[in-house]
């Protein structure tokens, strides 16, 4: 770094000094250019090429770094009970992290007010390479079915005729689909628009599992709870947001860790013994199933303190890649399903979107030595040598001074199967239970807001999908379906205004727009 007052020299990539940022060379001042504008070239062609391919899902997202700080227990239990992973074991450890949060299903530079779950991934540096912790701020999902995930996002994209988002195609889906009832009472509650980032729930969804020295497992289910407090907003509310500034998360967050407000999140698990649990009217396996905290209460393990802003934001939150199978030792998959088609998935789309060394990237990359036989790829800059290795060999085993298997940390947790290989569902579905559950755990001016948003999108839909919809509602409680019918048929909403969900009135907004904006003469 050079001094405080030496200028700070502009140059190309090739580390040329730039004296003339303002003009291309041309032939005469009027033009035209000539060819051998290598500054002008090198700066527009790598200006063509600064987007990557946006993400399918999660494209909009903010991020920040932070500290994780282990209790070393779990409640009032030693930690390695239940865990061998390093990061969790003493009182006091602190582990770098990383987390990015973002909406879904919209595009990257879609406002933050519109109704959509939102991601919660978190990158933990730890001493045994990364682990990614990839989870929403809901606690469940709207399938169970890795199958189905391409079909759920493209009911919940723009349609590919009018590229305009369908609360018909969504609930056409969701109608179909009978276990997305459950989120569906999420996400068309205020639960559905977080107030911001820093006061939102984390949840990992999905079952996971802890192994320990013995080689013991146990199922756990991940929840972050914001310190700063929980806040949702309406949906007159998040219009109203809008309007002002469709940024208001990414700022929020921005400018509180920027004022020494940094934000801060209490990590509890939630423990099940590893079987299939026949007492329990659910699969715990079933992501679109909460475990009661009253059987199985929320034990602290930790706490996130976010408190450095990135520096660039391609560099550090665009090109931050994360990935359900990302573990360490002593944690572990549970047979999920949706577990098992997100672990391939979301790697695989890394791979896609940033290339195939997208883990040499310095926001991807563990902070612990790496030594592997993978070389080349498109954007390889380093080889992952270990000190005295044999760069001629790249492959294991061998007696010529290459890599090495390293020694086990523990037994290994080997669970043992017996089934015929199938294509079923699950035998304990119960579909509308918790939906019915968490509808009446709502606060009345939640049930309110979510019957408005419910009734607002499904007044444009089929009638087919408006039955079905209130069907399954009143299968979760009866009152619950009988004010989204009633809502219904109170409001005999125009088929024709159909829009992104929760929209209040997008024909409206069409016709407003051509009725109140104002001429303007040629020029």
């Amino acid at each position: 770094m050079g001094a405080e007052n030496e200028p700070r020299i502009l140059t190309t990539r090739q580390g040329h000094p730039v004296t003339d940022n303002q003009n291309i060379r041309t032939v005469g001042n009027r033009g035209p250019a000539t060819m051998e504008n290598y500054h002008f070239i090198e700066k527009v062609s790598h200006f063509d090429r600064e987007r990557i391919p946006e993400r399918v899902v999660h494209a909009r997202g903010a991020g920040a770094h932070g500290v994780f700080e282990a209790y070393g227990t779990v409640g009032d239990q030693p930690i390695a009970k239940y865990t061998r992973a390093k990061l969790f074991q003493e009182k006091g450890k602190q582990t770098p992290v990383f987390v990015r949060f973002s909406t879904v299903g919209h595009g990257g530079h879609s406002p933050e007010t519109l109704r959509d779950p939102r991601g919660f991934a978190v990158k933990f540096y730890t001493e045994d390479g990364n682990w990614d912790l990839v989870g929403n701020n809901l606690k469940i999902f709207f399938i169970r079915d890795a199958m189905k995930f391409p079909d759920l996002i493209h009911s919940q994209k723009p349609d590919p005729v009018t590229n305009i988002q369908s609360g018909e195609r969504i609930f056409d889906f969701i109608a179909n689909t009978p276990e997305a009832t459950h989120m569906a009472t999420f996400l068309f509650s205020p639960y559905g628009i977080p107030a911001n980032y820093r006061q939102m729930q984390g949840s990992g969804v999905n079952t996971y599992k802890w192994v320990n020295a013995d080689g013991e497992a146990v199922l756990v289910k991940y929840h972050w709870e914001p310190l700063q407090g929980i806040r949702n907003l309406t949906q007159a509310e998040a219009e109203s947001i809008q309007a002002k500034n469709f940024n208001h998360a990414t700022q929020d967050l921005f400018e509180a860790i920027k004022a020494g407000n940094f934000p801060q999140w209490e990590l509890f698990v939630q423990i099940m013994s590893d079987d299939e649990h026949p007492e329990l009217d659910f699969d715990p396996l079933d992501d679109t199933k909460i475990w009661p905290k009253d059987q199985f209460p929320w034990l602290p393990v930790g706490k996130m303190t976010l408190n450095r802003n990135p520096v660039d934001y391609f560099n550090e939150v665009e090109l931050s890649a994360f990935g359900t199978g990302v573990l360490v030792d002593g944690l572990d998959f549970s047979d999920d399903k949706m577990l098992q088609g997100r672990t391939f998935s979301y790697s695989d789309t890394q791979r896609y979107r940033v290339g195939a060394n997208y883990l040499q990237l310095p926001i991807n990359a563990p902070r612990v030595k790496v030594a592997t036989n993978q070389r080349g790829g498109q954007m390889s800059y380093k080889t992952d040598f270990a000190e005295g290795q044999n760069p001629h060999i790249n492959y294991e085993p061998s007696f010529l001074g290459g890599l090495q298997e390293a020694a086990k940390a523990g037994k290994d947790y080997t669970p043992r199967y017996e089934a015929n290989l199938v294509r079923q569902k699950i035998d304990r579905t119960n579909n509308f239970k918790q939906a019915g559950e968490t509808y009446h755990n709502f606060e009345d001016w939640e049930r309110d807001d979510l019957i408005f948003n419910l009734v607002n999108t499904l007044s444009t839909c089929d009638k087919r999908i408006q039955d079905k919809m209130v069907e399954h509602f009143t299968l979760a409680d009866e009152e619950y379906g009988r004010r989204v019918a009633e809502g219904l048929q109170l409001k005999l909403k125009d088929q024709s205004d159909k829009g992104p969900i929760g929209a209040t009135s997008p024909k409206e907004g069409v016709e407003e727009a051509q009725r109140v904006s104002h001429e303007a003469k040629s020029y």
